[in-house]
């Protein structure tokens, strides 16, 4: 090619004056034949290196032809004029004359890292041969989209099921007026739908300011209670029969104990600590104590005692003690739900304003009590001591003589 046609590129620049980085299609467009920098001008090089891109198509690879011996020795651009390079390359002119190629897919690696490339006279050509000096096929590149794995993008919120009831449940507020509050039928609740595994809202409700809006909603009414739909209820018990019989399997799990037992094992201890609590006068103070301990022995005995599925009858071995989690078995059940928060108080308010502690002969009790602080749904559901303290403040009674 005469060298009167070919433009010293650092020329063009200086005359359009124009940023080469934000039009790098332009100059393509414009002239069909790709430039390379003229190595036989004695012009100064500038000192700030100067980028020439190439128009890539495909971001997977870098289109390998063959090239003459007279194209390698002139510099030639490829023969057909119109024929455009699918790579895109940086030429950088260095200070000290030589020159480097980076690929615009830092990130993943050069493709072409392990293919030789035509390098003549310190000056990067964007051609390759493959090893046995034919063209290679073209790839063909699957643009569509697909599922990514292990994404850090974060995931859209889930779609609310349709047939999710909508429940919202409103139990008594601790002291602050904001945390959960000292209530054992509060927890009885709040236990059973997350043991259902339903999906609601729980909002604590201060008495000392009495919303205007609790009032409207529910008259009369003081926590716990739900609405289901929209619907209001009040009673404890047709609460929990109603969300027994609604929340039913498959889709839920069956909460209601096996043994008829279990939902009345413990149902006298918290009457009798009851007295005790409230008791002023010395000398029955004694007496009531005896009685919340039988209440709570009597408990320890049905939880030791193994039920009827624990028994082997074909077995001749002596009956064993059960070493079961919970009243009903190993799973927490509707009587557990009764029963977990009423005992907890009494462990609490016993020891802080009686310096009673259960007896710890009573390894059922104990037994049943720590299986109980392990789970989620008894923990995360109960009032923290402190608030359950401050709520029996002016209930436990002094002894006075």
């Amino acid at each position: 090619m005469a060298t009167n046609v070919q433009e010293n590129i650092y020329e063009q620049i200086e005359e359009t004056n124009e940023n080469i980085y934000e039009k790098p299609y332009e100059n393509i467009n414009n002239n069909p034949e790709p430039k390379y920098e003229n190595q036989g001008e004695s012009k100064e090089i500038p000192e700030e290196p100067l980028y020439s891109t190439v128009n890539q198509p495909s971001p997977d690879y870098i289109n390998t032809r063959g090239t003459s011996q007279e194209e390698e020795e002139q510099h030639s651009p490829p023969s057909e004029p119109g024929e455009q390079l699918e790579s895109e390359i940086m030429v950088a002119s260095l200070p000290n004359g030589d020159f480097y190629g980076s690929s615009s897919l830092e990130e993943t690696g050069d493709p072409c890292d392990d293919q030789p490339s035509l390098v003549h006279e310190d000056l990067l050509m964007a051609y390759s041969l493959p090893e046995d000096g034919s063209p290679e096929p073209e790839e063909v590149v699957d643009y569509s989209l697909k599922d990514v794995e292990n994404s850090a993008v974060e995931e859209p919120a889930a779609v609310p099921d349709p047939n999710q009831p909508n429940i919202a449940l409103f139990v008594k507020a601790g002291c602050d007026g904001e945390s959960i509050g000292n209530c054992p039928f509060s927890q009885r609740l709040f236990m059973i739908l997350w043991l259902k595994g339903v999906v609601f809202n729980v909002t604590t409700v201060d008495l000392k300011r009495k919303p205007a809006d609790l009032h409207n909603l529910a008259p009369g009414t003081h926590p716990p209670f739900l609405t289901f739909n929209g619907e209001v209820k009040t009673d404890i018990n047709k609460i929990e029969e109603f969300l027994e019989e609604v929340l039913a399997p498959p889709k839920y799990p069956k909460l209601a104990a096996r043994h008829r037992e279990s939902n009345t094992a413990g149902n006298d201890i918290f009457a009798k600590f009851s007295a005790f609590i409230k008791n002023t006068k010395p000398d029955a103070n004694e007496a009531l104590q005896k009685g919340l301990t039988k209440a709570l022995t009597k408990l320890d005995e049905y939880l030791n005692s193994p039920l009827p599925d624990e028994v082997d009858a074909d077995s001749m071995e002596e009956e064993k003690a059960s070493n079961r989690k919970f009243l009903d078995g190993n799973d927490l059940t509707l009587a557990d739900c009764n029963l977990l928060p009423k005992l907890h108080i009494v462990k609490v308010v016993a020891k802080k304003y009686r310096n009673y502690d259960i007896p710890s002969d009573l390894t059922g009790v104990w037994r049943y009590l720590n299986n109980a602080y392990a789970q989620e749904e008894f923990t995360n559901t109960c009032a923290a001591d402190n608030e359950i303290e401050l709520a029996y403040k002016d209930v436990a009674k002094r002894l006075t003589k």
